[in-house]
């Protein structure tokens, strides 16, 4: 996939309207890699003058700055920074809610002041101003529920967005009563992700797919690649992967353009 750079485009004296911010597990991990070419296909689909970083991209800093090492996360953000300044970015879409969360929030007080934008945000805008025309297809009438991640929905508030691109697909979109400002935390945010399990009972993941699979979905919808790896493993503990497919939002209408 042809995607140019920013550094690219800047030596062509060209400016794009909008930075994707990649983030890590969208450029190393396998499975989120699909998420990240599912929206790129998006982009070029709608025709957005977009660009990345490349190389000149770096982790964001939320991992350590959720796991209490400012000094660490600061070095990263200032870094960040002082990159997309540099090149005048002035919006950022991104896939991940944690970089969402993280650049939209709290680079503001660091010197990096930009209009953050979450995917599904973008892809919403573009179906409603016409750029992207979904009518059902492969996920048409199949029964499937949508899983809320903390840093889109409970710290930004961002609900209704998701769930507007999914109906696009005319799917039976169906929500469990643990959803929205109630649901349940996927067990990864908080730097979860890279740490040993704490004492209890279970893990946190296998709560949450239990929770979603009340509504015996055939597919589990998702908007964060931290979701993503963790309810896949949860359906795998359940030994349900053949039945059940958990997809992003960016997947589900990338499959049908």
């Amino acid at each position: 996939m042809e995607v140019p750079t920013m550094a690219e485009l800047t030596a062509k004296g060209l400016q794009p309207d909008i930075l994707f911010w990649v983030g890590c597990a969208g450029s190393y991990d396998d499975r989120a890699k699909k998420i990240t070419r599912a929206f790129v296909k998006i982009l070029q689909h709608a025709q957005v003058n977009f660009a990345v970083l490349g190389t000149e991209e770096s982790c964001t800093g939320d991992p350590a700055k959720r796991a209490g090492n400012e000094m660490l996360f600061q070095m990263q953000a200032l870094t960040n920074i002082e990159i997309m300044n540099a090149y005048e970015v002035k919006k950022i879409v991104t896939t991940c809610p944690h970089c969402f969360n993280i650049i939209k929030n709290e680079y503001p007080q660091l010197g990096g002041n930009y209009e953050v934008i979450h995917h599904t945000q973008l892809i919403d805008a573009l179906i409603k101003e016409g750029k992207l025309k979904i009518e059902g297809g492969s996920y048409k009438g199949k029964r499937l529920t949508y899983h809320d991640p903390c840093y889109l929905g409970r710290a930004n508030g961002v609900y209704e967005v998701p769930r507007n691109v999914l109906q696009k697909l005319e799917s039976d979109l169906q929500d469990v009563e643990q959803s929205k400002a109630k649901a349940t935390c996927c067990g990864a945010g908080g730097a979860q992700m890279f740490k040993e399990a704490e004492k209890g009972n279970r893990e946190v993941f296998e709560k949450r797919t239990d929770e979603l699979m009340a509504q015996k979905p055939q597919v589990i919808a998702t908007a964060c690649a931290y979701c993503n790896t963790m309810l896949t493993d949860g359906i795998k503990g359940l030994n349900k992967e053949n039945e059940i497919e958990v997809l992003d939002v960016a997947e589900l209408i990338a499959k049908d353009l």
